[in-house]
């Protein structure tokens, strides 16, 4: 009996080792990895080559998953993996003691991993897929976390996607889950762009300028400082990329110090008491780590991750919005005079117009979405042959496949609003709350905090506006600046009724809400909570669905980060906006906004922020020839997989030649750009080559639709010092490229449609 229960004891330990692996390999049909027995990624290749390249640097090993503690600021890494092949679930030991369980999906183009579980949960408040460390030390896209070598020797990409709203691109000890806006030392190609002894990679700096205008934020020209626009991919002191993506347990109480350019005396960090969200947990966090051909790595691999996990999948002209082929202008309208601008936008083959003159459209959840009123009354928009309303437009626009949109200030709840005054919601975000200590009736100015603590500090993170620094009580908005350093501690420089407000007596204890607030200069407004925010998100639905727009330029993107919960709030804002849209009948809307995240990525379909000579310059052929900001842009989106954007620019007037056109269209081809051309009705009837300038627009955005430029070609015509133009034949699948020299066709190339398209 004895010897009968060991040798079952002895065949059941035999099975549990044959099932249970300390390492294991992992493979994809272009990427292998090696997970060892300590938890950490050990090996990287690209088995499309022989012999396959390895990607993992041997002095740093990655780890598979981290954990944070948020109070402590610390990280705890796995001492010990444990793999079960037959459930794919991999469990990993930590150094305090808490035992991971994560399952890992090998699909044909990319691994799925998900955290399933987490024991000794207590401190731990998010968790950090990687940093994955590469040996790459080209391109990487710190917004979705790529590490890129595009060049023809090497040519592969390892990178990251989220498979769900919580889980974002960075690191989970980025304050307030939005990347640090700053530039960081980075040369693309060493022996190209050799770094000056006096910097060093990875070295970080500021932005220029005074924190204030945008604009003067991109300060330098050099191709090694390279603007970061997130942390879902760093380097190191050698160069090396690395990536990562980290998700977060929202549902507790926390405070954090936030700016997205803390380094600036205009945006020094606030303290924000962040608001607590039950139910939004990293257990499911889920992201798919792939490695491919560079060439290919958008269309093929980062496509099918898209579709297969159900991500947002935008399209435009019935193609995926990331498709180079999917890639084009759109209208900008000037002088509001409009009989002519669906028409010039027809011509052109551009398929939106935005009503940039028509200037802010504000958020007030007042008119229902109703911007023109219940009856559309309201002709805003200016025609020589009547003027419109928005519903009208659209209808008009409808007609050719056109869609109209507007400017908005995303989030802002500006004064007048139904949200914000004269009777503001008790949903607004505040920074810190804290209780009146005595008394007040309408009349007073004297008001007594029961703690100081951080009511010193001037509005948002964000310009600091002096006039947008108030609080709440009840129904009243109260302006102040600046508090007494000794008790009874009292606000100081008081005005009652600000905002026009109803000034009204308080109790004592009393609730008193600092509010969170964008910033001044036209943008003035209150930030909401999270549900409040996706009221809001709903509202701009509603306002597409009820007045014909299908197209937003969300300008004041950032005050999506306000909050605290930087591009987590993002996500749920877009995601909201689409599902409320897709719900009532309305298809993708098109935006562009102020920035670009991780949040916004798969929703997003251009980045045309800013304009004229500082993305652009035709005249001198160069990416920003007043700032560094055309330069700057163009390495970000670049990096990410992402259309650059050349601001709104270029406008057709009595000048307007030929020639001018050809090179920029042939600029955004090549480096796959989109732009807003400016058109304003009078200059376009002044310039005397306006119909043959159309044309030739016209050709080229024929010629990218049907992704008639092979990759080599498009390589050519980036290069800004080259001259071109682009004839089409007779059946419209074919197009006769010529370099142009001293305005004399040389050599021409054929280029005909893409299959499928």
């Amino acid at each position: 009996m004895f010897l009968l229960k060991r040798a079952s004891s002895l065949l059941a330990l035999s099975l549990l080792t044959t099932s249970l692996f300390a390492q294991s390999d992992f493979s994809t049909r272009y990427f292998k990895i090696h997970v060892n027995e300590k938890g950490f990624i050990t090996s990287m290749k690209n088995i499309t080559v022989t012999p396959n390249r390895e990607f993992s640097p041997v002095d740093r090993p990655s780890p598979l998953m981290l954990l944070y503690d948020g109070a402590k600021k610390i990280y705890y890494e796995p001492v010990k993996a444990a793999y079960q092949k037959k459930e794919k679930l991999i469990k990993l030991t930590y150094s305090n003691g808490s035992v991971a369980s994560i399952r890992i999906d090998p699909h044909s183009k990319y691994f799925k991993m998900t955290l399933l579980s987490l024991t000794k949960r207590e401190g731990i408040e998010g968790i950090q897929w990687g940093y994955y460390h590469t040996n790459i030390t080209n391109l990487f896209g710190e917004i979705i976390g790529v590490a890129r070598d595009t060049s023809s020797k090497v040519n592969y990409t390892i990178g990251m996607l989220a498979l769900n709203d919580n889980t974002l691109g960075g690191a989970s000890s980025t304050v307030g889950d939005a990347a640090p806006f700053q530039y960081i030392i980075h040369t693309p190609d060493v022996q190209r762009f050799p770094l000056p002894d006096s910097l060093h990679e990875g070295q970080v700096f500021s932005l220029g300028g005074n924190g204030i205008s945008d604009v003067a934020f991109y300060a330098h020209k050099e191709p090694w400082y390279r603007i970061m626009y997130g942390d879902a991919a760093q380097v190191d002191e050698k160069g090396r990329i690395s990536i990562a993506y980290q998700s977060r347990d929202r549902s507790g109480k926390r405070e954090i110090s936030f700016s997205l350019i803390p380094n600036m005396a205009a945006n020094i960090p606030n303290h924000i008491d962040v608001q607590p969200l039950p139910g939004v947990d990293y257990i499911g966090s889920s992201v798919a780590l792939w490695g491919s051909p560079d060439s290919t790595a958008l269309m093929d691999v980062m496509q099918n991750i898209v579709l297969s996990e159900k991500l947002p999948y935008p399209t435009f002209n019935g193609r995926w919005v990331k498709d180079p082929a999917s890639f084009v202008p759109d209208a900008m309208s000037a002088g509001n005079l409009n009989d002519s601008i669906i028409s010039y936008t027809h011509q052109l083959g551009f398929k939106a117009i935005s009503l940039y003159d028509q200037g802010f459209l504000r958020t007030n959840r007042a008119n229902e979405g109703y911007i023109d009123g219940k009856n559309f009354e309201h002709k805003p928009i200016k025609m020589n042959a009547g003027n419109k309303s928005h519903k009208e437009f659209s209808a008009l626009a409808a007609k050719y496949g056109i869609i109209i949109g507007r400017t908005t200030i995303t989030n802002s709840l500006p004064p007048g609003s139904q949200d914000a005054s004269p009777v503001p919601s008790d949903s607004l975000c505040y920074q810190q709350k804290r209780l009146l200590a005595k008394s007040i009736d309408a009349n007073d100015t004297i008001i007594i905090v029961d703690d100081p603590k951080h009511m010193e500090e001037i509005a948002s993170w964000e310009g600091h506006g002096e006039n947008l620094n108030m609080i709440k009580i009840g129904k009243e908005l109260i302006h102040y600046l600046g508090v007494s350093d000794k008790p009874p501690y009292r606000l100081l420089n008081v005005k009652r009724g600000y905002w026009k407000t109803t000034p009204a007596s308080h109790a004592a204890e009393d609730t008193i809400y600092k509010l969170q607030v964008t910033v001044n200069y036209g943008y003035d407004g209150i930030i909401p909570n999270m549900q409040l925010q996706d009221k809001i998100a709903e509202y701009y639905a509603d306002v597409c669905r009820i007045n014909g727009l299908a197209y937003y330029d969300f300008d004041g993107q950032e005050f999506l980060f306000n909050n605290g919960h930087g591009y987590y709030s993002t996500k749920r804002f877009f995601h909201k906006m689409f599902d409320h849209a897709k719900s009532t009948g309305v298809p993708y809307i098109r935006f562009t906004g102020a920035t670009l995240s991780e949040g916004s990525w798969h929703y997003q379909s251009i980045w045309n922020v800013g304009g004229g000579k500082n993305l652009y310059d035709a005249d001198t052929r160069e990416w920003g020839s007043t700032t560094s900001q055309g330069k700057d842009l163009r390495d970000v989106t670049y990096g990410n997989f992402f259309p650059v954007g050349m601001g709104g620019n270029f406008p057709i007037n009595a000048k307007s030649t030929v020639e001018q056109y050809e090179h920029v269209q042939a600029i955004s081809v090549g480096v796959g750009t989109t732009y807003s051309l400016s058109l304003n009705q009078k200059d376009v009837e002044a310039c005397p080559q306006k119909d043959a300038i159309f044309q030739v627009i016209r050709t080229w955005e024929d010629a990218r639709a049907a992704n008639a430029f092979p990759r080599w070609i498009k390589t050519q015509l980036a290069d800004p010092a080259k001259s071109w133009k682009l004839e089409a034949a007779n059946d419209a699948n074919t197009w006769k490229l010529y370099e142009v020299v001293n305005g004399k066709k040389l050599q021409s190339f054929v280029l005909k449609r893409a299959a499928g398209y």
